[in-house]
Order: C-alpha cells, then sequence, then structure tokens
C-alpha cells in the first residue's frame, strides 16, 4: 500500500498547482523506491517510458512554427476574419470549434488541434473578437475567461472524440487491460461504439455551455450592437448643477 503514495504526491502537487512535470516525475522517484527498486532501475523505467511515448514531444517541433505565423499577425487576421461575420458570438465560434475538434478527434486526427497549435494563436483570438464586436472592450477577467472557455472547449472535444477512433491509446488500453485482468475479449470496435453516446451527451453539455456563456456576457457587458465602439468610447451623461438648476451635460 505504500506504492500509492506516489498517487497522493501527484494529487496534492496539482492542488497546490506546483510544476506538473516535477510533481509527475518527483511521484515516479519515490514510488519506485517504495517499490524497492534500484535508482538504475527507476532510471531505465523513464527511459523506456519516454521511448515508448516520444510522439508526444512532437509539439515541441510546432512551436517555432507558430511562433512564426503569429509574429506575423495570425491573430490579427483571425480577428479581421470574425469582424466580417457579424452573426457569431463567442459561444457560437467555441462551439463550433467543438464540433470540429470532436470530429476530427474521432477519426484520429489528434494532432491537428491543441492547445498551443489551434487554440493560443487562432481559436481564443477568434471567440474574444467576436465578443469585443458584439460588447465593445473587453475587461481582463473577460478576457481571460474567454481564453478558459477556449481551452476547456478543446479538452471536452478531445478527450470524448479520441475514444471513438479504434485505434487510440486509450482504447487499446481498456481493452489489453480488460483481456488480461478479466479474460473476457473484449474488442476495440466494442469500446468505440459505446463511446458515441458519451461523446454526443459531452457535445450537446458542453455546447449548451458555450451558449450560456453568450447569455452571461450579455448581462455583464451588456447588448451592445455589433459595431459599436469600446465602452469606453461612448458618450457619458453626468449631472451638474448650473445656474442653481439641475442640468444633464454631455462629456
Amino acid at each position: 500500500m505504500l506504492v500509492l503514495l506516489g498517487v497522493l504526491l501527484v494529487v496534492v502537487g496539482f492542488a497546490l498547482r506546483l510544476n506538473a512535470m516535477l510533481v509527475v516525475t518527483v511521484a515516479g522517484i519515490v514510488t519506485g523506491f517504495l517499490g524497492h527498486m534500484s535508482p538504475l532501475d527507476i532510471l531505465n523505467a523513464f527511459g523506456t517510458g519516454f521511448a515508448s511515448s516520444r510522439s508526444i514531444a512532437i509539439f515541441l517541433l510546432v512551436l517555432p512554427i507558430i511562433g512564426l505565423v503569429e509574429r506575423n499577425g495570425l491573430q490579427e487576421q483571425s480577428r479581421r476574419l470574425i469582424a466580417k461575420l457579424g452573426r457569431l458570438t463567442a459561444g457560437r465560434v467555441l462551439g463550433a470549434y467543438l464540433l470540429v475538434r470532436m470530429v476530427t478527434c474521432a477519426l484520429g486526427l489528434l494532432s491537428i488541434g491543441g492547445h498551443a497549435q489551434s487554440v493560443r494563436p487562432i481559436v481564443a483570438p477568434m471567440a474574444e473578437a467576436a465578443a469585443e464586436k458584439r460588447h465593445g472592450r473587453l475587461p481582463a477577467h473577460v478576457s481571460e475567461r474567454i481564453r478558459a472557455f477556449s481551452a476547456s472547449t478543446d479538452n471536452v472535444g478531445s478527450f470524448f472524440g479520441e475514444d471513438i477512433f479504434v485505434a487510440v491509446g486509450a482504447v487499446l488500453l481498456i481493452t489489453s487491460f480488460v483481456d488480461a485482468t478479466y479474460g473476457f475479449e473484449l474488442a476495440p470496435l466494442d469500446v468505440a461504439l459505446w463511446a458515441i453516446p458519451t461523446a454526443v451527451c459531452a457535445l450537446l453539455i458542453h455546447g449548451a455551455r458555450m451558449l450560456w456563456l453568450d447569455r452571461s456576457l450579455a448581462r455583464e457587458l451588456g447588448k451592445a450592437p455589433a459595431g459599436d465602439g469600446a465602452a469606453g468610447d461612448q458618450p457619458v451623461v453626468e449631472s451638474a448643477k448650473v445656474s442653481g438648476r439641475d442640468e444633464d451635460v454631455t462629456q
């Protein structure tokens, strides 16, 4: 049971918002020592795990390209595109991305989306631009909220969409675990088919949250028509006393 202390370290570390890589590494080392593994065996386990899943580090090759296109105005072009589409809102943009992300993940195209590839340079700026077009200049906390919803949309779409693809690692892990533990022959196609209702429910629930985001922004920021300036550019009407009488003075 002492080996499970590694899991406790992961939970505590994430709860304290510590560096995720450091937390997982320390938890792995502690688990190895509690499991009576030598330092060489622990190092060998880390190396084997990294070599077997080295594809997860492919984003390191993509980051320079993303930085280059951002420097040359990718976010500005995304905002200009949204500015030309008057009926789009932040919730509708994120809802459309949720559908696209879920469908592409179901087809096995996991790497075409993600936080670094899509959310940071494209999706979040487009959602912010849609909200700015409708409500004017956004406060900082509203922008952060839209960015958080953008990240969660990618998480939900990829998490529930990838299980529909029969060759994804999660499905193969489930089938191999069931076969080895319970002696029950479970085909990957069965897992993928039963993942479809869950994905549909996730699409409906999170899509409803995106529409609710539009309503909450409308209540908080007001329903400014598209094309209006920022809230700080609107005329301010104040009451002043001039010659003993209250008059409305527009500044």
